[in-house]
């Protein structure tokens, strides 16, 4: 029985009141939540813990919604392409979108901003050539060429919050489905105000407003054919923020219009993998400017009435970009991020809010977010659990945090007495991290590494979404390799590197697919190579991974081949012989278990390039002197323990810092040197127990530990 150790958020639900407070002395929860779908009974706010609310600040409006339909938050759809064969071309406009999501808006305010587009000469319809036949909820072209396509963008009204709406499908509520609403109107926004104040006066027992973000989800479009019901999503995009007033507002600050084609993008959507324009920047930072101006009377609001303000840092979090330069204007007490993975646990860490929590999976519902069993027959939640505080805790010995919570349905983990057992286990490693962080921050090689891609410093340890939602992606990959390292990290854009942030770099990373906003793409202007290779030249080591730096439209795709002695065939070497090679890794760089991913295409621009790994003729690690300096390629990455080692290891000579003090020589268990403290904590990932060394400052250190273990030492 833990009896309250503390800095643990335990989901309440009002029926299992003994159950929560049995749960709450073995997990020692000093604070208690609601969830959606739960409530808390009067007995469990009464039991001594700090309280929870979540607001869902936009949702459980309906009635007010009713009243005022036209403040209903909206997005632009396009729909699929068709081909013109003869006879009259007709678009059902939510033929290929999911009904229970989305209402088309005819209204007068909003069709100006629609478009009819010939996808094959990529030419807009004039508005005279196409009508809305409203009654048929369709779109009737009039003239059109022959065997072209032709798509018809529209605003559309979202008629179910995508949370609300995945949590009643998963779960098979059967209550309302609930709206959102869009404070962009200004009915809307008095209402809110209105609402927040009555809700606190009615809420004396709560201490932490939980908002569950702010105003806008990222985009979750569902489409009416259940073999693909999601069709597109985005954790930072920006899809769902549009509306008449607000694009309105945004003409009269800019100067300048925007429509459909905007933000549908030939029927991409403005991924934030794709390298933004400036449409998309402006439109970001117009849309931030709103969420910041209603966020922070709201914050304000809360603070009147003696109460704190915590945001959570997912669902209707767009706009309000934690690494943005304004989100300390909010005035928030308190940032909560939900985190399967070691890269959320840092994104968490950085942000600058007094209080940060993660939200730990599994959450306490039937099924996980891709559809496994969890809670229910067939799942294992305890190895859930396992799995995910594995990643999670070697990035927590890098960066600490303040609390940890789950969400959910508290009933669900009766019968399932590993998983209860092991979340108390989980909660005391917590604390045990924690008070090493309180001593002093843990130690760190001499490498500084930056990572550069389009976003730089507003998308820190993140693509877009959690892992498994980008587990192709290599940047990602790296990125939960770095939360783990003993390494400086931080993020750079392209407008950083006009204002010499690489002068404090000794490793530059460059990855991610071509054309993306990873790798740069059109970014890579001739300013941007000259910068990053005279900065090589100098002293600096470039790390590539993929396709970084790839552009059309020179002699190489790699536009930093030079630096690299590597570029990737994209057909332009069809008739061009390629460089002999042979592989020669140093032995003591691959770690156990390390691999590394083929790229098609991969070919030496160079002679002098050391291929280091190789396979089927295929260069897999490159390295090339460039004077001072040096490239090194990969041409892909998957994080495993093996992986992470091999990556320090290519990183650690980039400061002419090669020794290895304070790392394991098992890549399964991660370290970290606290010295003020003079505290080694050592942790084994892996199932099997491990007997190795780790160099110390002096001397060499034995460890044996059991597996999963968390051992803390005092030098």
């Amino acid at each position: 029985m833990n009896k309250r150790g503390g800095d643990f958020t335990l989901p309440g639900e009002a029926g299992q009141e003994a159950w929560a407070m049995e749960l709450a002395d073995r997990w020692g929860a000093d604070a208690i939540r609601d969830s959606d779908g739960t409530s808390l009974s009067p007995a469990l706010m009464e039991q001594g813990m700090t309280v929870y609310s979540t607001v869902c600040i936009i949702r459980s409006h309906n009635d007010f919604i009713r009243k005022h339909p036209r403040t209903r938050q909206q997005t632009f759809l396009c729909t699929a392409p068709k081909v013109h064969t003869g006879g009259p071309l007709r678009f059902v406009l939510m033929d290929d979108f999911f009904s229970g999501q989305f209402e088309v808006n005819g209204g007068e305010d909003s069709l100006p901003f629609w478009q009819v587009t010939d996808r094959t000469a990529n030419l807009e319809v004039p508005a005279e050539n196409w009508e809305y036949l409203k009654e048929e909820g369709a779109v009737l072209l009039k003239e059109a060429s022959p065997f072209h396509a032709y798509t018809v963008s529209f605003l559309a009204y979202r008629v179910w919050e995508e949370i609300s709406m995945y949590n009643h499908t998963a779960n098979r509520w059967d209550s309302e489905p609930l709206m959102q609403l869009d404070p962009s109107w200004p009915e809307a926004r008095a209402y809110l105000l209105d609402w927040m104040e009555k809700w606190l006066l009615e809420h004396p027992a709560t201490g932490i407003v939980r908002f569950t973000s702010l105003f806008y989800n990222f985009v979750w479009i569902w489409g009416s054919d259940t073999r693909r019901r999601s069709l597109f999503t985005d954790w930072a995009s920006y899809d769902f923020t549009v509306s008449p007033p607000l694009l309105q507002a945004f003409k009269e600050h800019f100067g300048y219009a925007l429509r459909a084609e905007d933000f549908v993008n030939k029927g991409l959507y403005r991924s934030t993998h794709s390298v933004p324009d400036r449409k998309k920047r402006d439109w970001m930072a117009f849309v931030q400017d709103q969420v910041l101006d209603l966020g922070r009377e709201l914050v304000a609001l809360v603070h009147r009435y003696g109460k704190k303000a915590y945001v959570f840092y997912d669902d209707s979090w767009v706009g309000l970009e934690p690494y943005g330069e304004r989100f300390p204007e909010y005035g928030f007490d308190g940032i909560i991020k939900c985190a399967f993975s070691g890269f959320e646990a840092r994104l968490c860490a950085g942000v600058p809010a007094p209080v940060k929590e993660l939200r730990l999976h599994p959450y306490l519902f039937p099924v996980g977010l891709g559809g496994s069993p969890t809670f229910s027959p067939g799942g294992d939640p305890a190895g859930d659990a396992r799995a995910y505080w594995m990643n999670i805790r070697r990035a927590l010995l890098r960066q600490g945090l303040d609390r940890i919570g789950l969400g959910g349905y508290l009933s669900l983990t009766r019968g399932y007495p590993e998983f209860v057992a092991y979340i108390g286990q989980l909660a005391e490693e917590f604390r045990r991290i924690k008070a090493l962080h309180a001593q002093g921050t843990p130690a760190v090689k001499k490498p500084r590494v930056a990572v550069l891609h389009a976003w730089g410093r507003l998308r820190s340890w993140t693509l877009s979404g959690h892992f498994h939602e980008n587990d192709t992606h290599d940047l990602m990959h790296l990125l939960e390799a770095l939360s783990g390292l003993p390494l400086s990290v931080r993020f750079l854009d392209f407008e950083d590197l006009e204002e010499g942030a690489l002068q404090d770099a000794d490793l530059l990373l460059v990855a991610g697919a071509r054309n993306s906003a990873w790798s740069g793409g059109s970014l890579w202007t001739d300013k941007a190579v000259e910068r990053v290779q005279a900065w090589a030249f100098g002293g600096g080591t470039l790390l590539g991974v993929g396709h970084p730096a790839a552009l059309e439209g020179y002699n190489t795709l790699l536009r930093l081949s030079q630096v690299l002695g590597v570029d990737v065939d994209d057909g332009r070497y069809a008739s061009h012989g390629p460089w002999r090679f042979e592989a020669d890794c140093p032995p003591e760089l691959m770690a156990e278990g390390a691999f590394v991913p083929a790229l098609p295409g991969v070919r030496l621009t160079d002679g002098t390039t050391q291929v280091l790994l190789a396979k089927d003729g295929l260069p897999l690690l490159t390295r090339h002197a460039f004077g001072k300096g040096q490239g090194i390629y990969l041409s892909g990455f998957r994080y495993s323990p093996g992986n992470a080692r091999l990556l320090l290891r290519l990183i650690l000579p980039a400061s002419k810092d090669g020794e290895e003090t304070f790392i394991p020589t098992d890549p399964q268990v991660d370290c970290a040197w606290f010295p003020a403290g003079r505290a080694l904590a050592l942790a084994n990932a892996g199932g099997l127990p491990q007997h190795g060394k780790v160099p110390l400052e002096e001397g060499t250190l034995e460890y044996e530990l059991e597996p999963y273990e968390l051992k803390i030492l005092r030098l």
